[in-house]
């Protein structure tokens, strides 16, 4: 027979197990607020203030008004003008720029006649979103001063690099690689050393002459293998599946995996030192990717975020490394010309190593 008392006193012991669990009342509290607020405020579909870069032949005031209403739609955010179009198409491949907009010298005679296309607008088809938002600038009409003023529709010609077709597989695989790698390898690393924890293993090395550097390391060394299996088996089945290109060097596509797994791996050993379960170390590992996911430009493009949810994008690793895979693989980039992502992944890697270890001993609660 089922007794009230007892399923009450399981109930007391329940309720005060989580009240000493801080991490767990935290994340109840945590994760329901973290999604509304990310949701809410970060997650923006009408996507504005793309980067854009300006190549104006014609210098005129009508070119140069032209440039000042693409700016006032908020569409566009002029990053800076350069000589040719060649130049345009550069910052586009390193990823700098999202939009180019080039004007050609005779700009003033191509909108009275509207038989040629008076602007051409390069855009970055890694994100599909880019294209469907540069689209507008068709309708944008300028307004021609001359003898009696009048408003002109310009005729413009959007060209789409790196994705003509606008398959999204392209644009979802590079991004998939990162959530796929940060889940795996947050979680592997991370439950593996409370796991020697819980089951009494760390009391075996405390009378080993192993130090906490040489632990981790060996830790982490066969992680890094299994990420980088993962990541050829992702890019197999890319290419297979849906024939997702990878047009720059595969070793340094590698190079670039190689460097984001021990950010990764480095966050993971940090989150181990911190909790006391598995299942800690599980909740604060969904944490992290719900963030990773919404704020990388993952799903949504990164220059139509406010500038607080950017401001936390450029703090995870993933934002990093999707654009290193999306330049090297869709872009043909070089990985030196991708040198500030690199560089941010390098300098968390190293700074989550050196939290990992200061917190990290051999020393059993």
């Amino acid at each position: 027979m089922i007794s009230v008392s007892r399923i009450m006193a399981i109930l007391k012991k329940e309720v005060r197990q989580l009240r000493r669990d801080r991490l767990t009342f935290g994340m109840i509290v945590g994760i329901p607020v973290g999604q509304l607020l990310l949701f809410g405020y970060a997650i923006n579909t009408d996507v504005r203030d793309l980067r854009t870069a300006v190549s104006d032949q014609a210098a005129s005031h009508l070119s140069r008004q032209y440039v000042a209403e693409i700016e006032q739609t908020q569409i566009s955010k002029i990053v800076g003008y350069v000589d040719s179009a060649d130049k345009l198409e550069d910052q586009l491949r390193r990823g700098v720029i999202s939009i180019g907009i080039y004007i050609p010298a005779d700009f003033d005679r191509r909108v009275l006649s509207a038989e040629r296309a008076a602007v051409h607008v390069l855009v970055d088809g890694t994100d599909p979103t880019i294209f469907g938002v540069a689209s507008q600038l068709r309708q944008l009409p300028i307004t021609f001063d001359t003898t009696r003023s009048r408003t002109v529709t310009s005729n413009v010609e959007v060209r789409t690099f790196y994705n003509p077709e606008r398959r999204t597989p392209v644009n979802i695989v590079p991004g998939l690689m990162g959530v796929i790698l940060t889940m795996s390898m947050i979680l592997f690393t991370a439950v593996a050393i409370v796991r020697e924890r819980e089951r009494g293993n760390l009391e075996l090395l405390i009378n080993t002459p192993v130090s906490s550097t040489e632990l981790m390391v060996g830790k982490v060394i066969p992680y890094i293998v299994i990420g980088l299996l993962q990541l050829a088996l992702i890019l197999l089945l890319g290419n297979f599946l849906f024939d997702v290109p990878v047009r720059g060097s595969v070793p340094e596509l590698y190079a670039a995996s190689t460097l984001f797994i021990g950010a990764n791996l480095a966050l993971g050993l940090l989150i181990s030192s911190a909790v006391k379960t598995q299942f800690q170390a599980m909740q604060i590992t969904v944490f992290i990717l719900i963030p990773s996911i919404l704020l990388s430009g993952f799903m949504f493009p990164f220059d139509g975020m406010p500038p607080f949810a950017q401001g936390i994008g450029e703090v995870l690793p993933i934002t990093h490394f999707i654009r290193l895979t999306r330049g090297i693989m869709l872009r043909d980039a070089q990985l030196f010309e991708l040198w500030p992502d690199v560089l941010a992944l390098a300098v968390f890697t190293l700074l989550a190593m050196i939290a990992a270890g200061l917190r990290f001993n051999k020393r059993l609660d």
